[in-house]
């Protein structure tokens, strides 16, 4: 059948790849000009199913209380006369409960696990390169408070099948060597061995290629503007580009366009738990003699990752939610690099960091949104939340195998099954 993928971000050109691989054909339509563009050009690079404790979990209210009104926080909600920002809240304070983020835990690490492996696959099959490392994920706590509460976490998902080990700070540094000068701040660690690292741009960007050669249509600089609805049916979707207005038809179409999906589909009577939730990024140059880490790592406690691109590193993270605003905010870019310094006192950067932001489309539980709508041939792929680059090939995986009529290999729960 003829599949008209919304979005060329990671999730929506892995979406178009694995259809047209079960033999459909496929075109992707997306506003930039270039395939991952938008959230995908500068995410924290990490391949990470140890980050699959949602934020919502019991023990995440007393930290947002403490970070409120400090704009330099890890989590910064500004609040907003936005409806969906005010039952988002509340959904997600529902998903802190230990039941839902037992449940919640479950459903990620099954995707995730699914789709690092379908990325192994893709990767040795393709041989693409994208500075891609497999070195496993350090997870490090400077609190001996979070440290405890990672150790249960870490016991958690090891019963759901993740290799997540709980290590000592001298281990720590063991593993990676460059913390070496921040060991008087460590109280722990955990490890996961077998996640990896890699640019999800880099990725992106040689997917679309290979998919543009497997016969897949690429209409980039084009505008998604509505979903056309007649008698209860798709009907076609209009789009805005290089040759005016049109009227786009396909038998199926899927809505991979991150946080800008629940506006797409508003109109349509479809509402989705996503929202978005803006996170940051500084990559940095390296100079030769610059003592920077080549394992990624995650700051659990400032919500920042590190990932070694090539001769860059690239700082990620924390969230705020300030509706679809993309202006840099100087304090939280500033706070990525002071975190670096702590962490890596002797760090020398090679040149001028580059200051980034995206607009990750995140659920109250974490938990993203894959599957079949109400409507006969509209499917989603969205809601990934900081999980985008990490679950993108087992999300388009598994939906080209429910578009298909084939039953998915992870234990997920797909929308409309």
């Amino acid at each position: 059948m003829k599949v008209l993928v919304l979005g060329a971000g990671v999730v929506g050109t892995t979406s178009a790849w694995y259809l047209a691989r079960a033999s459909h054909e496929v075109v992707v339509v997306d506003r930039q000009p270039v395939a991952g563009n938008e959230t995908s050009f500068a995410n924290g690079g990490q391949i990470s199913v140890s980050h699959a404790e949602p934020w919502a979990n019991p023990h995440v209210l007393p930290q947002v209380i403490k970070w409120l009104g400090h704009e330099d926080a890890p989590l910064l909600w500004r609040w907003r006369a936005d409806p969906a920002q005010f039952m988002w809240g509340l959904r997600f304070l529902n998903e802190c409960r230990p039941a839902h983020t037992r449940r919640n835990i479950a459903a990620i690490v099954a995707l995730a696990l699914y789709s690092r492996g379908c990325l192994q696959t893709l990767r040795h099959e393709l041989g693409v390169e994208y500075d891609h490392l497999e070195r496993g994920i350090l997870h490090l706590y400077t609190d001996p408070r979070a440290f405890a509460g990672a150790i249960e976490a870490a016991r958690t998902m090891r019963e759901f099948g993740l290799d997540r080990e709980t290590v000592s700070a001298e281990r720590c540094v063991e593993i990676e060597p460059a913390l070496a000068g921040a060991r008087h701040r460590l109280a722990g660690g955990t490890y996961t061995p077998t996640d990896e690292s890699g640019d999800a741009y880099k990725f992106t960007g040689a997917l679309a290629e290979r998919a543009a050669a497997l016969g897949v249509e690429f209409r980039f600089n084009s505008t998604v503007d509505r979903i056309s609805i007649s008698g209860g049916r798709i009907a076609g979707v209009i789009v805005s580009g290089p040759a005016g207005n049109q009227l786009l038809n396909a038998d199926a179409y899927v809505v991979a366009l991150g946080s800008y999906t629940p506006l797409l589909l508003r109109p349509l009577g479809v509402r989705l738990p996503v929202i978005p939730a803006k996170g940051y990024s500084a990559t940095v140059p390296l100079s030769d003699a610059a003592v920077a880490p080549t394992v990624s790592l995650t700051d659990d406690e400032h919500r920042l990752v590190f990932s070694r691109l090539g001769n860059r590193l690239r700082i990620a993270g924390t969230a705020e939610f300030n509706g679809y605003n993309l202006d840099l905010n100087p304090v939280r870019c500033n706070a990525l690099l002071r975190r670096a310094r702590q962490l890596f006192p002797a760090l020398e950067a090679g040149g001028e960091p580059q200051f980034w932001c995206g607009l990750r489309p995140s659920t109250p539980s974490n938990v993203p949104c894959i599957g079949r709508t109400r409507y006969p041939g509209l499917w989603l792929n969205t809601g990934h939340g900081t999980l985008g680059w990490t679950m993108a090939c087992g999300s388009a995986a598994a939906l080209a195998d429910l578009m298909s009529g084939r039953r998915p290999a992870p234990d997920f729960p797909f929308l409309g099954c």
